[in-house]
């Protein structure tokens, strides 16, 4: 389990597969605002429901400047099923290994009914366009996080 990022610390780069299995690194957004977005699983309810909060914002958020990736420890394939299914636009990325997910602090002990378990913790990292964290959000909630984002940021 590692620490959480700060605002201020240089976000680790990373390059992942998308739902197409196609590679996109953090580093090919420099100059641009990034927000990363971490989220248990695909084809569940809270995060379809985050992930249609990012895809029906996503022209907003372009238009301010910011790209939006989300990053779960599902399979390509799996990301490809979800983003069909629910007509997503936001780009998809798997860490199956969990390793950016380890890096940027979005997965460790949670707590649910009662039992301690490793997971993914529901997170939102904003990313600057010299690559540094701007923001770092832990344990948010799928619903209403998008528009607090927006409304956080002055969008």
């Amino acid at each position: 389990m590692s620490e959480r990022l700060q605002p201020g610390d240089v976000a680790p780069d990373f390059t992942l597969p998308d739902a197409d299995g196609n590679e996109v690194s953090l580093s090919a957004h420099k100059g641009r605002k990034v927000i990363v977005y971490f989220y248990p699983a695909a084809l569940t309810p809270g995060c379809t429901k985050q992930a249609c909060d990012f895809t029906d914002n996503l022209s907003l958020l372009a238009d301010a400047g910011y790209d939006v990736l989300g990053i779960s420890p599902d399979a390509p394939e799996k990301l490809g099923k979800f983003r069909e299914k629910e007509n997503l636009k936001v780009t998809l990325l798997a860490d199956p290994d969990k390793k950016v997910l380890d890096a940027y602090g979005a997965y460790g002990e949670k707590t649910n009914y009662g039992k301690t378990y490793l997971g993914v913790i529901r997170s939102t990292i904003i990313v600057d366009e010299q690559g540094k964290v701007e923001r770092a959000l832990y344990n948010v909630r799928a619903t209403g996080h998008v528009a607090k984002i927006i409304k956080d940021l002055g969008i």
